[in-house]
């Protein structure tokens, strides 16, 4: 019998919490309610869960502090849940390290979508069997980008990186010189369920050059007006 994947669902409304679990049950999900982000942090490190649902609005630690904890050890994946629908708290909320933002009220349907969507694209190292045949990898100077088991090296070092910012990364570099728009990325790595505007790309763009800097064989090269390309320098 297959493992259930679990949901951590941290919102401090005890009726929207269980109604979301109620929802996750359904579609087979384990899950387990955080009232506060103190809670939170504690469950993910015992429960260990494949997805976070987290809601910004929290007593004590809110949920962009939350974010913030666990993306100092975790790439687990995080959809955050707020009745703020403002630009600038989507853009903080990519920028921490959230794969998603869902504003409340939210459809049922579209939560379990994007929870499934989310889980799709997420695979752990630990999870990805690597063979000589079917290595997704881009190897450049001083970087290796390997889809297989979801690392990253750049000059030697390890670099931590949430799923749909490594897979960006790749699918750019395994077209150089290719000039995508916005909206293209958008659908390639977020695919058809993603419901969201292209500040989203620029966000993880602008994450990721955070992490790698250019290099005089390559870069990350912003055409404007257009889009992006991962440029391969002669």
């Amino acid at each position: 019998m297959a493992t259930k994947q679990k949901i951590l669902i941290v919102d401090d409304d005890e009726n929207i919490a269980e109604l979301i679990s109620l929802y996750l049950t359904k579609e087979c999900f384990e899950t387990q309610i955080a009232p506060d982000g103190e809670t939170a942090i504690s469950y993910v490190k015992s429960f260990q869960p494949n997805l976070i649902l987290l809601d910004l609005m929290l007593p004590g630690i809110d949920g962009y502090e939350v974010c913030r904890q666990i993306r100092k050890d975790l790439s687990t994946p995080i959809i955050m849940l707020s009745a703020k629908g403002e630009v600038f708290d989507k853009v903080l909320g990519l920028e921490l390290g959230a794969d998603d933002y869902m504003e409340k009220p939210f459809d049922s349907k579209e939560l379990v979508a994007r929870v499934k969507a989310v889980l799709r694209r997420y695979k752990p190292a630990a999870q990805a069997v690597e063979t000589v045949d079917n290595t997704k990898k881009v190897t450049l100077p001083d970087l290796e980008i390997n889809l297989t088991n979801y690392a990253v090296i750049y000059k030697g070092h390890t670099v931590d990186m949430p799923p749909k910012e490594l897979e960006l990364l790749y699918f750019l570099a395994s077209s150089p010189n290719q000039v995508f728009t916005r909206e293209q990325l958008l659908d390639q790595i977020w695919g058809y369920e993603y419901i969201g505007d292209t500040r989203t790309v620029d966000v993880h763009i602008k994450r990721l050059r955070e992490k790698i800097s250019d290099n005089p064989a390559w870069r990350l090269s912003t055409v404007w007006g257009i889009g992006y390309k991962f440029e391969v320098l002669s």
